[in-house]
C-alpha cells in the first residue's frame, strides 16, 4: 500500500511523453510572451501596439500558424495523459482508495498554485483551469478509448457551432448597431432590440479595440509596482476564472485532456503504433489544419484585424489549431523516437520531467523583463522573441543540469512533498534522470 503512495521516480518516466511535455512548455512560451509584453488584445489585433507590418506581421503570422493554441493543446493532451497513466499505476500496485485521495489532493494543490500564479504573475496561467477540470475527469479513465474519441469528437463539433454562431450573433448586433446609432443620435426613440445591440457592440469594441490612454493605463500599472501590476491583472483573472471559466472556451481543454487519455491508451504517445500510421497522422492534421489556419490568418489579415474580421477567424479557430496540434504530435514522436535523436530526446525530457518549473520559471523571468526592468510595451513584436529564446536556452540547458543532481525540479518537489504531506528526498541517489523508452509497467506522465 505505500508504494502506491510514493511518488515517481526519474527512471520510471515515458521519454517521449516527457519530451513532448518539454517542447510543449517552450512553445507555449512563444504565445504567453506576448501576454507579457503587451496589452492582452494584442494577441488578436497587432495593430493595438508592437507593429503589425514587416517583420511584426510576419511574426504575428508564423506565431499563429505554429505555435498559437498548439502547444497548449498539446500540454493539454499530456494532462490528460498524465491523469490516466498517473491512476492506472496506482490502481496496479494495489492503492486502492488512497489513488482518489492523492490524485485529488495533488489536484486541489494545483488548484491554489493556479490561483497564486495567476494574481501574482500571469492573467493567463493554465494551472487553474487544469486542476479544476481535473476535479471532475477522475472518471472517465475508466472510458474505453473509442469512447473517449468520440466524447472529444462530439465536444470539438460543438466548439465549431458554437464558434459560427458567436460570429454571426456578433455581426447581427453589429448590423442593427450600426443602423441604430444615427437614430440615436437624432434623438428617435429605439427598441430594446437596437438599444442592446448598440451597448453590446461599444462595449465590444472597448475590449477588442483599447484606445490609446487605456493602453498606457495598462502599461502603468504593470511598470509602477507589484502592488500596481496586480491591480492591472486583477480584472482580467477575475473574468477568466468567473464567467468565462464556465463557457464553451473550456471545452477545447476538456476535450484534449479526454483525447490524450485515448492516445495514451491507444500508444499514440509513447511510440508504439506504426511508422505509417504517425505519417497518416501528419498528413491529416497537416492537411486539414494549415488550410483552415491559412484561411483564418488571411481573413484577419484582408480585414484589417477588425472586430468582425478578428471574430470569423475565431469561429474557424478550433478545428484549425486542433488539427495542427495533433500533426505537431505525431511529427515529434515520428522524429523523437529514432535512436538517432536520443540525445535530443533527453534533453527535452529533462525540460519536461521539470514542466512546471520551466512553466512558472517562464512567469518570474518575464515580470522581472517586462514589469520590474520597465521594458512592457517598449519592443516591438518580432523582438520580444529574442526574450524567448534566451528562455529557451536557459531551461534547456538548466533541466538537464538540475536533474543530474536532483529528482524533481524544485516546484515539482514543492507539489509532491504537499500532495503527500511530507518532504519528499531531493537528491538523487541511486537513480539515474534519463527515463526508459518502454519502461516495464505504465508510469505517471508527470508534472
Amino acid at each position: 500500500m505505500s508504494t502506491a503512495l510514493a511518488p515517481v521516480q526519474a527512471n520510471q518516466r515515458f521519454a517521449l511523453v516527457d519530451a513532448l511535455r518539454g517542447l510543449a512548455v517552450l512553445g507555449i512560451l512563444a504565445m504567453n510572451i506576448v501576454g507579457f509584453a503587451f496589452h492582452p488584445t494584442v494577441y488578436s489585433d497587432p495593430t493595438v501596439a508592437g507593429g503589425s507590418t514587416g517583420a511584426n506581421l510576419w511574426t504575428f503570422l508564423v506565431a499563429g500558424v505554429v505555435f498559437d493554441g498548439k502547444m497548449r493543446g498539446i500540454f493539454t493532451l499530456l494532462f490528460g495523459a498524465g491523469v490516466y497513466l498517473l491512476t492506472t499505476r496506482g490502481e496496479q500496485r494495489g492503492g486502492g482508495g488512497f489513488v482518489a485521495d492523492i490524485y485529488y489532493r495533488r489536484t486541489l494543490w494545483l488548484l491554489l498554485f493556479g490561483i497564486a500564479h495567476a494574481y501574482l504573475l500571469w492573467f493567463g496561467e493554465v494551472l487553474y483551469p487544469y486542476a479544476l477540470l481535473g476535479l471532475v475527469l477522475y472518471p472517465f479513465r475508466r472510458m474505453s478509448a473509442r469512447g473517449l474519441i468520440w466524447l472529444w469528437a462530439l465536444q470539438v463539433v460543438f466548439m465549431i457551432a458554437s464558434g459560427i454562431y458567436d460570429a454571426r450573433d456578433l455581426t447581427e448586433k453589429h448590423d442593427i448597431a450600426v443602423a441604430a446609432t444615427p437614430l440615436k443620435k437624432a434623438g428617435k426613440t429605439l427598441t430594446e432590440d437596437q438599444e442592446k445591440a448598440i451597448s453590446t457592440w461599444e462595449e465590444r469594441a472597448k475590449h477588442d479595440k483599447p484606445d490609446a490612454a487605456a493602453i498606457r493605463k495598462y502599461t502603468t500599472l504593470n511598470t509602477t509596482g507589484f502592488v500596481n501590476s496586480v491591480r492591472a491583472r486583477m480584472p482580467i483573472v477575475l473574468w477568466w476564472h468567473s464567467l468565462t471559466m464556465y463557457s464553451p472556451m473550456q471545452y477545447d481543454l476538456f476535450a484534449m485532456m479526454l483525447l490524450g487519455m485515448a492516445f495514451v491508451k491507444t500508444g499514440v504517445l509513447t511510440g508504439e503504433r506504426s511508422t505509417a500510421f504517425y505519417w497518416k497522422m501528419i498528413a491529416a492534421g497537416y492537411g486539414i489544419g494549415l488550410p483552415l489556419t491559412y484561411a483564418q490568418l488571411r481573413l484577419q489579415v484582408d480585414g484589417g484585424f477588425s472586430i468582425l474580421a478578428n471574430a470569423w477567424a475565431g469561429a474557424w479557430y478550433e478545428p484549425a489549431r486542433i488539427a495542427v496540434c495533433l500533426g505537431h504530435v505525431a511529427l515529434i514522436v515520428l522524429v523523437l523516437k529514432q535512436a538517432r535523436f536520443s540525445a535530443l530526446r533527453r534533453v527535452f525530457a529533462a525540460t519536461g520531467q521539470m514542466a512546471l518549473t520551466n512553466y512558472l520559471m517562464q512567469s518570474i523571468l518575464c515580470t522581472l523583463f517586462f514589469n520590474v526592468l520597465g521594458f512592457h510595451s517598449q519592443l516591438q513584436r518580432y523582438q520580444v522573441y529574442y526574450v524567448v529564446a534566451a528562455i529557451w536556452l536557459a531551461e534547456l540547458a538548466w533541466s538537464p543540469l538540475w536533474l543530474r543532481h536532483f529528482q524533481f525540479g524544485p516546484f515539482e518537489w514543492a507539489w509532491r512533498s504537499l500532495t503527500y504531506w511530507q518532504r519528499q528526498p531531493m537528491r538523487l541517489q541511486s537513480v539515474t534522470f534519463e527515463p526508459e523508452i518502454e519502461p516495464r509497467e505504465p508510469m505517471p506522465a508527470g508534472s
